[in-house]
């Protein structure tokens, strides 16, 4: 009987000593690699970016997501008990997993996996190597400047806006739609080739082109791992988007007649004196969007510039119809950018549901979309969409057109005193 609880006690103990090497090796090898060239597996080939993992003097973990010129921070970085590491993008409902290391301890490998409904998940695999610096010969500038683009699955314009970088070495750019902007796009090019790629915890795009001997573009376009379309450019300095205050209508002359429940179920009308304020801001998103994390940020500032003159109110379109569960990845989004602006939950994320029920405007055609009323909930005005950091001068000239139809209510109700 002793001999045979203390060779299960003695397994026990190697079975823990195995245990605790492999989480030692797992820390010295992450600590000690800092960045990596990650990659997802799509039916288009790697979407790559970079992996920048740390641990710090106390013992926590951090790592970042570089597209280019952007770092994004991971909120939540653990060891797990098998020995791999978790990145935990809560704010998106999305996740990589990385394995314990195996053979080769240069190489990380796992998956990263992101909800897409109650219980559907979109799985890629993961790569990922010690950073190397990419060669120069990889850069090429027959790619700069901006382009008019068409993407096969619309009939709407886009344009491309593409530069080389001598800092980054990359060619950075991106792609600005009627209902949104792809973010920050990275990449390389030759003489007749050009790829960019952007990995947010949300998205995963694959964008490859070719120059024609005519100079226009021929492309694809792969998100994730289920949907591809082709694309086709031709160079345009003067290429541009329709206005986005021109493209969505107002049905109503007021934003008074809507009623959703906040995020404690109770159901609220936008008419409650709690959002009374001169200006009155309705943001129709989904906290699965990256373009409406970018909004959300940028009407905090107005906020804090405005204080009490104007009034936020977020009409939340979420992805599952699980009120409990969409509820809470609202908070959370409202956590990862310290917002304190009311939240109503519309439904789900679909534009069709979404527009029966937002009865003020003639359709949700993006996520998101802004409307801007008076004191007593009279639309003033909708923008469609949102140009934001990644485009640059765009993102500039919409911020003025914003503050622009802030300061023109404003004015007209002061005259009206």
């Amino acid at each position: 009987m002793f001999f045979s609880s203390f060779a299960n006690c003695h397994c026990a103990v190697r079975c823990f000593a195995s245990l605790c090497f492999a989480l030692v090796a797992a820390t010295s090898c992450f600590a000690q690699q800092g960045v990596w060239d990650a990659s997802l597996e799509s039916p288009g080939g790697p979407i790559r970016f970079k992996l920048k993992i740390e641990k710090g003097n106390q013992g926590r973990w951090s790592a970042d997501i570089i597209n280019g010129q952007e770092a994004i921070d991971i909120p939540k970085v653990e060891l797990d008990s098998d020995g791999g590491l978790l990145l935990d993008m809560d704010h998106y409902d999305s996740k990589i997993l990385l394995d314990a290391l195996g053979s080769d301890p240069k190489k990380l490998t796992g998956a990263w996996k992101k909800r897409r409904g109650v219980n559907k998940w979109v799985e890629m695999k993961f790569h990922a190597d010690p950073a190397q610096p990419l060669a120069e010969d990889k850069l090429n500038s027959s790619f700069d400047g901006r382009w008019q683009v068409n993407f096969s699955s619309s009939e709407d314009p886009a344009v491309g806006v593409f530069r080389m970088d001598p800092k980054t070495k990359m060619v950075l750019g991106t792609f600005m739609t009627t209902t949104g902007d792809y973010r920050y796009l990275a990449g390389s090019a030759n003489e007749t080739e050009m790829e960019l790629s952007c990995f947010d915890g949300a998205h995963a795009f694959l964008f490859k082109a070719k120059l024609q001997e005519d100079g226009s573009l021929s492309g694809d376009f792969w998100s994730s791992k289920n949907w591809h379309e082709t694309w086709t450019a031709t160079r345009n300095d003067d290429a541009k988007l329709p206005d986005g205050f021109e493209l969505t209508k107002a049905t109503s002359n007021s934003v008074n007649s809507l009623t959703f429940p906040d995020l404690e179920g109770v159901d609220t009308g936008l008419d409650d004196e709690k959002f009374a304020a001169p200006v009155r801001i309705v943001h129709v998103f989904g906290s699965w969007c990256p373009n409406c994390h970018d909004a959300g940020t940028y009407l905090a500032t107005l906020k804090e510039k405005y204080e009490e003159k104007i009034s936020v109110v977020g009409i939340a379109f979420e992805l599952t119809g699980d009120f409990k569960r969409d509820a809470e990845q609202v908070r959370i989004y409202l956590k990862r950018h310290g917002l304190d602006h009311a939240v109503l939950i519309g439904g789900k994320s679909s534009k069709s549901e979404a527009s029966e029920v937002m009865s003020v405007i003639d359709q949700v055609r993006s996520y998101p979309t802004t409307v801007f009323a008076d004191s007593e909930g009279k639309i003033v005005a909708v923008h469609q969409g949102f140009a934001g950091p990644a485009t640059g001068d765009a993102y500039e000239k919409l911020k003025k057109k914003f503050t622009s139809v802030i300061d023109g209510i404003l004015a007209k109700a002061s005259r009206a005193k």
